[in-house]
């Protein structure tokens, strides 16, 4: 498998990366969706809630050796048919057993949501195999960052409109479309570039540089999807704000996450890498303490602000020196580190679920604030390896 070439299915680069806004809209919707479940209001149920995005994140682990079965029989094409197919039965499933039902069955349609989202990413890294570079997976994250904004939107605006079940069908419009988008026959073959053997992969993926650079994406997504998670609920219980307020909130989190990764990517050729992430972790830190200390909702909004100016640099320049790093990029490559990266995004909320049951509602500013120094931690990890290497 080194050194052959093969055709490859026809899946164009726009179309894989608008599978992205897909992934990000599946992705995000547990933390929109929390407050129109009614989990703000008392008794807490704050294990429940940690059961909620454990169940996501064992589905998307799930996914990867899903993905490569049907991968070892099937076109990849059907995969991603299958990923969508997935996505609209798990959000019909959640509008058959929102609240009062048995939370144990929510759980069921979560792990069937983060299967489907774990298919996605699977065969989307695989489609764009042909155009892969670093600037290309930033995209990537842009798209899914625009689909995190778009459920989140979509609930803050029908939250008094419609029933949970209404805009839970609502949403299952949205792997429907993509589903039809993806089924669509090949028009032309396009030869893949050669990839080198997958044991140099995986040998690179267990490298120091690969392994520090796993766990930066593993620690970054926890802290971004820490607050994600738990925004809504926190702003509710700790500042009085309303569900729908608390939403809009979110959606200026993840509006300032997307505008911060365009313009990172633009300005990437131009800043010097080191002093961009060393600002980038400084502006989050003062986003995570002014958050954690404000009694208001001008100082949580300017708190968010600054976490999403912070946070969102740290996925572009992480996928341009894995560009760099690896330049033979092979779609098992990232889409392993992509996993292992979400699994840490869904666990840190996870895991915050079981702390605030013992420790209250403030711990889950805690939880970003310790991430991102870590964060500052693993980069200065990375710089050394870099200058020890000379790579």
């Amino acid at each position: 498998m080194g050194g052959e070439t093969r055709m490859a299915p026809a899946i164009s680069a726009g179309k894989a990366l608008a599978g992205f806004f897909l992934s990000g809209f599946l992705y995000a919707l547990l933390g929109a969706v929390l407050p129109a479940w009614g989990y703000h209001r008392d008794p807490p149920e704050f294990i429940t809630i940690g059961n909620c995005f454990l169940s996501l994140a064992v589905g998307v682990i799930a996914a990867h050796q899903v993905a490569a079965l049907i991968l070892a029989r099937r076109t990849l094409r059907f995969l991603l048919v299958s990923a969508c197919c997935f996505g609209c039965a798990g959000l019909c499933a959640l509008a058959l057993v929102a609240p009062p039902a048995h939370w144990g069955w929510r759980l069921a349609g979560l792990a069937v949501i983060g299967l489907a989202v774990g298919l996605l990413n699977n065969g989307l890294f695989h489609a764009l195999a042909p155009y892969a570079h670093a600037r290309t997976v930033a995209l990537g994250g842009v798209w899914y960052g625009l689909g995190c904004l778009a459920v989140t939107v979509l609930v803050a605006g029908t939250f008094y409109v419609y029933t949970v079940p209404s805009i839970l069908i609502l949403m299952a419009v949205a792997p429907a479309l993509f589903a039809g988008l993806y089924a669509q026959p090949a028009l032309a073959g396009r030869m893949q570039a050669p990839h080198p053997d997958l044991k140099q992969v995986f040998r690179d993926f267990h490298s120091l540089g690969a392994v520090l650079s796993a766990a930066l994406l593993f620690f970054q997504f926890g802290n971004e999807w820490s607050i994600a998670g738990w925004l809504p609920l926190f702003l509710v219980r700790r500042l009085g704000m309303s569900p729908p307020a608390s939403l809009g909130l979110l959606s200026l989190y993840w509006a300032t996450l997307l505008v911060g990764r365009a313009i990172a990517i633009l300005v990437l050729p131009r800043v010097p890498a080191g002093r961009l992430l060393g600002s980038s972790v400084l502006l989050a830190i003062c986003g995570c303490l002014m958050l954690a200390l404000t009694n208001n909702a001008f100082g949580a909004g300017m708190g968010l602000v600054l976490l999403g100016a912070g946070f969102a640099s740290i996925y572009p320049l992480l996928a341009e020196r894995i560009g760099n790093r690896f330049p033979y990029y092979h779609p098992v490559f990232f889409t392993g580190i992509f996993s292992f990266a979400l699994f840490g995004g869904l666990l840190a909320p996870a895991v915050l679920g079981y702390a605030a049951a013992a420790g209250g509602i403030r711990i889950v500013m805690v939880l970003p604030l310790l991430g991102t120094c870590m964060v500052f931690a693993l980069l200065a990890l990375i710089r050394l390896e870099a200058k020890v290497t000379g790579r």
